[in-house]
């Protein structure tokens, strides 16, 4: 797998700053309470230093906190029931610096907003120090180092592909972005694991990749083209058999579930067939998912094809797509294989792989065939080598 320094022009950042800050949004509400905390042990020398907008925490001994509760009155922020006279305040990041928000702790500065009626919270993290909090939310921290680190490596890279400057914000702190969990989110491990990767990002035509991944692909890869109809030459449908070896919890599952129940969950699909008598898949994709299910019943029948085929074997338990459905007597079983949707990266076919002996280039090679590993340029110096 190639290496390449890349510089901000080329990945489109030409306008940032040398530094990578991510601006992640962690709470909002109609008020929050912001505390700027006193910097971090290492870096005692280096507090944050406020903009004019934002009050400037009186000098006193390390131990002391400083505190607001941030409202909103008309169209700007208040601090502590006082017009701040702006709708926007920024605490920069800086060395060391941490910040409480609705009682979580981050690294970094932030950035406060009115958003309609209430207050967005907005962490702005240097990237290195948002993956602290990032990776073991999403990978178990007592797995392989090789696996830790290729997590590492497409947290980083996913990130990296959602920042823009034009936005309010670039990614969010949930599962609907990467669960990021702040300062309480970190571990040794999964700090070892981004320091060793230190800006390495996967891209293709000289722009980030799209690093999709899932919790396991149930033996076989799922492609984007298949998954969200959005064709990728490195995120295709290939076996996966690192996943079967692996042995996780969603490698094998199933469940049973009334054919009544069936029936009622299918008729918020729209699917009225009278008494249902059974469902079957009728149309796989090339990794084996399920794109469309025929009901069949006292009224005849119906399909069901797309996006709702998942959302409808969701709401039945299934685990994945990857699924076969059979009657039994009065119930519809659903045996399958794998968790999540099943494109980029399996999580359990790392630590398959992981336990073979791969490291952590050879997994992102594996399931993101064709992209390029590269450095970050603003990454430290003597850091991330592979």
């Amino acid at each position: 797998m190639r290496r390449a320094l890349l510089g901000w022009a080329l990945l489109g950042w030409g306008s940032l700053a040398p530094a990578l800050d991510v601006r992640v949004l962690v709470t909002s509400g109609p008020a929050v309470r912001v505390t700027v905390l006193p910097p971090a042990p290492a870096d005692a020398s280096a507090a944050p230093q406020p903009s004019a907008a934002l009050p400037a925490p009186t000098p006193a001994p390390a131990a002391l906190r400083q505190s607001w509760q941030v409202g909103v009155a008309g169209a700007n922020l208040t601090l502590d029931g006082r017009s701040a006279g702006s709708s926007t305040l920024y605490l920069p990041p800086a060395p060391g610096s941490r910040v409480e928000l609705g009682g979580q702790t981050y690294r970094g500065g932030v950035l406060l907003r009115v958003q309609g009626q209430g207050v967005q919270a907005i962490n702005v993290v240097d990237v290195e120090d948002y993956l602290r909090g990032v990776v073991a939310a999403e990978m178990p921290a007592s797995w392989p180092a090789a696996a830790l680190a290729a997590q590492a490596v497409i947290a980083r890279t996913y990130v990296a592909a959602r920042i823009n400057p034009a936005k309010p914000y670039d990614t969010c702190a949930t599962e609907q972005c990467q669960v990021y969990r702040g300062v309480r989110g970190e571990h040794p491990a999964t700090d070892a694991a981004i320091a060793r990767t230190a800006g390495q990002v996967l891209a293709y035509g000289g722009q980030p990749a799209q690093t999709y991944f899932s919790s396991d692909s149930g033996g076989y890869v799922a492609s984007s083209a298949e998954v969200w109809n959005t064709p990728l030459p490195y995120l295709v449908a290939q076996p996966d058999p690192y996943s079967v070896s692996a042995g996780g919890p969603g490698a094998k599952w199933s469940a049973e579930v009334p054919l009544t129940r069936v029936q009622q969950l299918a008729a918020g699909y729209g699917v009225r067939v009278g008494t249902l008598s059974g469902v079957e898949v009728t149309r796989t994709s090339a990794s084996g998912r399920a794109q469309q299910l025929t009901f069949r019943g006292a009224g005849g029948s119906a399909a069901l094809s797309g996006a709702e085929v998942g959302g409808f074997l969701r709401s039945l338990g299934a685990r994945s797509t990857r699924v076969q459905l059979t009657r039994q007597g009065a119930a519809l079983q659903l045996t399958g294989a794998g968790n999540g949707h099943g494109v980029g990266l399996s999580q359990y076919g790392a630590l398959g792989m992981a336990r073979a002996g791969y490291d952590h280039l050879r997994m992102l090679d594996f399931y993101y065939p064709g992209t390029t590993l590269d450095l970050l340029a603003a990454s430290p110096v003597g850091q991330g080598q592979p």
